[in-house]
């Protein structure tokens, strides 16, 4: 019904739908543009309307003031994905997993070796050729013309080396699709990693706010205990070099938010809007089963020793392909030689010798490749299990200094200062023991989020061990 405020006289202004961009209308992503002009068509509404008013015809310019005041009401109203793009995390998980490019490198890999998979299948193409000539003669009774030669051979595949191929393949394509798998697992869980390091460094400068919040008006008490005579000179200094130190934190951290959040555009693989803004919450705390039963997860089911076993499986093909390759495939040879006088019909078989090369090179080289296999996928397993005891144990001392903070330290701080700038107004204690207790309120609440945000660090690396689906 607001739109109605704008049909009628006014100044033409360009129209821009403010469901623009949203399939079906929604709501949820509005233009900017369009809600803009929407507003101001409202707001010149309502200014010519009040302008119009008997009481208001009194005071030049109070239809302008009324409308502009409408279009401030009005703009309250505004969501705020119409000034950031708000992004949550599944949404950046949708957008990696459908425009990552190193995903669809792997899907095209996997299309690579299922194309392989056709050409193991099939079968050597026979070839034909035709001879032409024209016969003379020198002794009499001869007969000259045109003599003709038409021959065709068909190379067979005998004993295991059609089979051997196509193993070769099929191994092939579950590497590429194991492969595919772990690349999706490592950039969901990248994506993961990325979005809550800018969550962690949104909520890092909410508190370096809020801490040069408190030494701004420390400071200000201060300075007007200077100004009465009952505080030095040097306690005024000392203040603004706290509050110098509070301030030049807090940039630094605003400094490293924009390149969390240029990570995060990076992680997602995607095309993301200037003004995208990381909206979401913290996992809730997870009971993990025993390390010996993550330990079991992640070597079950971790894509990388997936691909390394697979990739063990492919050069153990390869093996038998080279060593199948040993074996002369013959081939079969039909001939008819037409002179101009009586044809000649030939059929026989043609078989490779293997005097000069017996393939030693590829056997030996498929069986080192056999051997590096298998030593990578032994070091693989090491170090998944190496990782899943670092990522337990990271996990299990964040949950404990949680524990800590949850029992009353972080209450114990806020009494601290609370107390110490009690003392000071008294006189009982100096300026620098205000500033000690502000620092470690400050260092407190920057330890508390930091600990749950390892946590949750540590959760996304058990997960991405365990191969859990994170699209969640």
């Amino acid at each position: 019904m607001l739109l109605e405020f704008y049909k009628g006289s006014g100044p033409k202004m360009p129209y821009t739908p403010y469901t623009e961009g949203r399939k079906g209308g929604s709501a949820d992503r509005l233009s900017f543009d369009g809600l803009f002009w929407t507003f101001m068509r409202i707001a010149n509404r309502l200014g010519r309307n009040s302008a119009e008013a008997p009481a208001c015809r009194t005071r030049r310019g109070s239809g302008q003031s009324s409308g502009a005041a409408a279009f401030l009401a009005l703009m309250t109203v505004l969501p705020a994905s119409a000034r950031a793009d708000a992004l949550t995390l599944q949404q950046a998980l949708v957008l990696a997993e459908r425009h990552h490019p190193q995903l669809q490198a792997g899907a095209a890999q996997v299309e690579v070796a299922k194309a392989s998979q056709v050409t193991a299948r099939a079968y050597p193409n026979p070839e034909a050729a035709v001879l032409a000539g024209r016969q003379t003669y020198r002794v009499p009774g001869n007969v000259s013309g045109l003599s003709s030669n038409y021959s065709i051979s068909q190379p067979l595949e005998l004993g295991p080396l059609r089979p051997a191929r196509m193993r070769f393949a099929e191994r092939g394509r579950e590497s590429s699709e194991q492969s595919l798998a772990g690349t999706r697992l490592m950039v969901l869980a990248g994506v993961r990693r990325a979005f809550y390091q800018a969550l962690r460094k949104q909520s890092e400068i909410a508190i370096l706010e809020e801490n040069l919040r408190l030494v701004e008006d420390f400071r200000q008490r201060t300075r007007l205990l200077v100004e009465v005579g009952e505080a030095g000179r040097l306690e005024l200094i000392r203040a603004d070099s706290e509050v110098a130190t509070a301030r030049a934190a807090m940039n630094a951290a605003r400094r490293q938010y924009i390149a969390d959040l240029a990570q995060l555009r990076g992680s997602v693989g995607a095309t993301l809007g200037p003004d995208v803004k990381p909206e979401g919450a913290l996992d809730a705390p997870a009971v993990l089963p025993s390390l010996e039963e993550v330990r079991r997860e992640a070597l079950e089911r971790h894509p990388a020793l997936l691909l390394s076993r697979a990739e063990v499986r492919r050069a153990e093909a390869r093996v038998e392909l080279e060593t199948a390759q040993r074996l002369p495939q013959p081939s079969i040879r039909a001939e008819i030689d037409q002179p101009p006088d009586t044809p000649t019909y030939r059929v026989g078989i043609a078989l490779p010798l293997p005097l000069w090369n017996r393939r030693e090179g590829p056997i030996a080289e498929a069986v080192a490749q056999l051997r590096q296999m298998r030593a990578i996928d032994d070091s693989r397993r090491i170090e998944i299990q190496a990782a899943v005891e670092s990522a337990y144990g990271r996990h299990e001392a964040a949950s404990q200094q949680l524990a800590a903070f949850e029992e009353g330290l972080l209450r114990e701080a806020e009494e601290g200062l609370r107390a110490a700038e009690t003392a000071y107004r008294l006189g009982e204690r100096g300026i620098l023991d205000v500033l000690d207790a502000q620092r470690m309120l400050r260092t407190v609440r920057l330890d508390f989020l930091n600990a749950r945000y390892d946590r949750q660090a540590a959760l996304i690396d058990l997960d991405e061990l365990r191969a859990v689906e994170l699209k969640q």
